[in-house]
């Protein structure tokens, strides 16, 4: 069977070939436009031939797989063989996320980008720790200072978010309802009452 050509006059295995080594050698995401750019190939090919190729990674059995952040693409380990590679490398141990860090996460993904003052206000409660903890975690970052007085931090969230929870971007995230919200504060309350047991309203 003849190889599939495009407009470079190159086989589909040596253009793959190609992408393979700019995302093996950036170990980062790359936007579609600059794999584009390095192979001058226009992008909707670039992208067609990348989610091929994501597909046969996904269906082999391989160690490594690509994914789709936004508009880029990264070249990462299968979460499959953590165990193995936990073993010859120094890799750190998967966060835990509590539950003060998931609903703290979960407001700044979804109302971004959020200043610390306006987590605190759904939630009810100061999250500067677990703000703190959520960008020690890569999870969340600085974004910019909103232009009012004392210019508050915007926070939101990271490709690392992205990877983590599986998603190309936030617009696939869940919906999330008003009680889920309420959930929220309440669960805000009790921690305080934990927090401070000798406090009552």
């Amino acid at each position: 069977m003849a190889k599939e050509k495009v407009k470079t006059d190159e086989s589909i295995d040596v253009i793959e070939g190609r992408i393979e080594a700019v995302l093996f050698s950036m170990g980062e995401a790359v936007e579609r436009e600059q794999i584009a750019q390095a192979l001058s190939i226009d992008t909707k090919t670039v992208v067609k031939i990348i989610h091929n190729m994501m597909d046969k990674y996904d269906s082999a059995d391989r160690g490594i797989r690509i994914i789709e952040l936004d508009n880029s693409f990264q070249m990462c380990t299968k979460s499959d063989y953590y165990d193995t590679l936990i073993k010859v490398v120094n890799v750190p141990q998967k966060h835990v996320l509590t539950d003060v860090l998931l609903e703290t996460l979960s407001i700044i993904a979804y109302k971004q980008p959020i200043t610390r003052q306006e987590i605190e206000a759904i939630r009810g409660v100061s999250c500067a720790h677990t703000v703190n903890k959520l960008i020690e975690y890569n999870l969340v970052q600085e974004v910019g200072r909103l232009d009012a007085i004392g210019r508050p931090i915007l926070f939101g969230t990271t490709d690392e978010f992205l990877r983590s929870f599986g998603v190309q971007s936030t617009d696939e995230l869940p919906v999330i309802t008003p009680d889920k919200i309420e959930d929220f504060k309440q669960q805000a309350l009790e921690e305080a009452q934990l927090t401070f047991p000798g406090v009552k309203d």
